[in-house]
């Protein structure tokens, strides 16, 4: 059961949505939610869309009076330097003091930080995308520049191609693998993504890495490719993925997981640490599955279910079911959707293509694991049914 007070790290969407089903679920104790940017907590899948491209300033996930109704006292620009399970206590900065914060419970969902470019730190031109203030800074140098680089194919490096190609700039976008997204999705649907790319006349380099960034005056200039070309830009934008900082839990005696399993907190099937009255859930965390395998997985849908079963379990409730693993992305004017656990191995079946919109299924031992398409948004969402349960994929392929 839930002992008070609560304390969230972290005013992300796992913290808030985790307070929310607290007090929906009959909670009526302290909850202390602490937040190291100065803003209140807002959502981070638009920055690299509707944020960068000057449609929002900032999308919040509450509004103010939310946080006053329910009685959550929302702290911002309130960083937690290191926790000691033994005093029960975290030790929080604000405006250059640290203070002790008692807790009863303590949940940790602090996210991640991006990575960064070797040696890029201080050179201007460089961005990644992971708070506001990284969106608003890329934007901002976006309205002047002409020729833009963008490093990792992956979802945020297709996403913000596409929109800075959306404000009329020459991108170029560098993926060591054969096509975008071929890692999490296989080279199948690589090929699709490219597809989308390319039309858009965006100048792709796969199969190639980026050695150096060139520099003239201290900003960036353009970058030197593993094959010896040289690639001239305005503005870089580094796209390499992310990794949960957890620095402030040195000492504390909370596991993480190992770096192979995806490394971040590590957790049971409801989000419980190996420390008493210490949880973590959302990017940071590492939660074993029914089979006993950690993972870590950094997706909306999976924080948002995980804040839901760390608070059920605290109130003592039914542990609510996991939904189907659903990711989209907006992309030149298309909705790419994911549902399921397709893997990059799994066989992959294209059901629908019209030279632009297409959908696929994935499978494996001849079973269905994931749906995956652009431009099919109502055919993808029917096809969620039939991952509620196993089921084989020659049902869907009429075989």
């Amino acid at each position: 059961m839930v002992e008070a007070p609560v304390v969230v790290v972290g005013a992300g969407l796992g913290g808030v949505r985790l307070a929310e089903n607290l007090r929906n679920g009959g909670y009526d104790g302290p909850i202390t939610l602490l937040g190291a940017e100065q803003h209140p907590p807002y959502d981070r899948p638009p920055l690299s869309k509707t944020v960068l491209t000057g449609d929002d300033e900032r999308v919040d996930l509450k509004p103010a009076e939310f946080f006053r109704d329910s009685d959550i006292d929302l702290r911002t620009g309130t960083r937690v330097v290191a926790v000691d399970p033994t005093s029960h206590t975290v030790s929080v900065e604000c405006d250059g003091t640290v203070e002790p914060l008692p807790y009863g419970t303590l949940v940790l969902a602090t996210g991640l930080a991006a990575r960064r470019f070797p040696g890029s730190e201080g050179v201007a031109g460089v961005h990644v995308i992971r708070t506001v203030e990284d969106a608003l800074a890329l934007r901002a140098e976006a309205t002047s520049a002409s020729r833009a680089v963008v490093i990792g194919a992956g979802f945020i490096g297709c996403e913000v191609t596409a929109s800075l190609h959306s404000m009329d700039i020459s991108v170029t976008l560098v993926e060591p693998t054969p096509a975008p997204l071929s890692g999490p999705l296989g080279p199948r649907i690589g090929e699709m993504v490219t597809r989308l790319h390319v039309e858009a006349g965006v100048d792709l380099r796969v199969g190639v890495g980026v050695d150096e960034i060139v520099t003239e005056d201290g900003r960036a200039a353009g970058v030197v490719l593993s094959d010896g070309s040289r690639v001239d830009a305005d503005l870089i934008v580094v796209g390499i993925g992310g990794y949960p900082e957890l620095e402030y839990l040195e000492g504390s005696g909370i596991e993480l997981a190992d770096r192979a399993a995806g490394g971040g907190v590590a957790c049971d099937g409801v989000g419980r640490t190996g420390v008493a009255d210490v949880y973590a859930l959302g990017d940071c965390a590492n939660w074993h599955d029914v089979d006993g395998h950690g993972h870590r997985v950094e997706h909306w849908t999976h924080t948002v279910d995980q804040a839901a079963m760390v608070a059920a379990h605290l109130l003592g409730h039914a542990i609510p079911h996991q939904t189907v693993p659903y990711f989209w992305s907006d992309q030149y004017g298309l909705k790419f959707q994911m549902l399921g656990t397709p893997r990059p191995d799994d066989e992959v079946h294209l059901v629908d293509d019209d030279g632009r919109k297409f959908l696929a299924y994935y499978s494996r031992e001849g079973l269905l694991t994931g749906v995956v398409g652009a431009g099919r948004v109502g055919k993808l969402m029917k096809a969620r049914q039939f991952l509620l349960t196993p089921t084989p994929i020659s049902t869907l392929l009429g075989g």
